[in-house]
């Protein structure tokens, strides 16, 4: 389990040192084209949530998500998931929310700069290392509930296909044991008729 308490800090670390040289080669709201017409380099200062939600109630959202951190690590302690997909999703998203809890406390604020402008009527926000850990980890969690749906289910046909064959087993099993039985009653009137033939035999020979 600590490999990926490491990998959480891993997390972290990559979040706040690329906040960390944003500051240091941007100003505020400077804008930098990566890719033409697709993706920049934004800085921005967020006071809201993840995308800039829940900009007038940034408390709100800070308990709720330490809620989420403390819950999730207790569940991996406590639990021990054995899916590697389970388990890195959940590290990604406790070392996302800790990323931006330590903006939220450190400055009160969060440093957004990914901004993704391809499609500007759909999308409109900028975002940052940690939000993209939470989208991800969020995502590979719902890609393992439909994995382990579709496990569960052929598991559970699997089953009925044995008890199926099982039942087929048994419905053969008793014919055979009931013809054994009519047949031995058989065997032996024969044996007694050979018996008497023979007793006949020796007497007509004696006489």
């Amino acid at each position: 389990m600590y490999i990926w308490i490491i990998l959480m800090l891993l997390g972290v670390f990559l979040d706040q040192i690329s906040k960390y040289l944003i500051v240091l080669y941007m100003e505020l709201y400077q804008s930098v084209e990566v890719i033409p017409g697709v993706f920049n380099f934004t800085y921005i200062q967020n006071e809201g949530a993840a995308f800039g939600s829940m900009s007038n109630s940034p408390w709100v959202f800070m308990v709720l998500s330490t809620v989420m951190i403390v819950g999730i690590l207790v569940y991996m302690f406590w639990k021990k998931p054995q899916s590697r997909l389970l388990l890195s999703a959940l590290t990604m998203i406790v070392a996302g929310g800790i990323g931006n809890m330590i903006d939220r406390i450190r400055l009160g604020y969060v440093i957004d700069f990914l901004d993704f402008c391809a499609f500007p009527k759909l999308w409109k926000w900028t975002f940052n290392v940690a939000d993209s850990f939470v989208v991800i980890g969020a995502g590979m969690i719902i890609l393992w509930m439909i994995l382990d749906m579709v496990r569960e289910y052929k598991a559970e046909k699997a089953k009925k296909l044995a008890q199926g064959q099982d039942e087929q087993t048994a419905e053969k099993t008793v014919p055979d044991e009931a013809a054994s039985e009519v047949t031995e009653p058989v065997q032996d009137n024969t044996e007694e008729v050979n018996a008497e033939d023979g007793n006949s035999q020796e007497d007509n020979a004696n006489e």
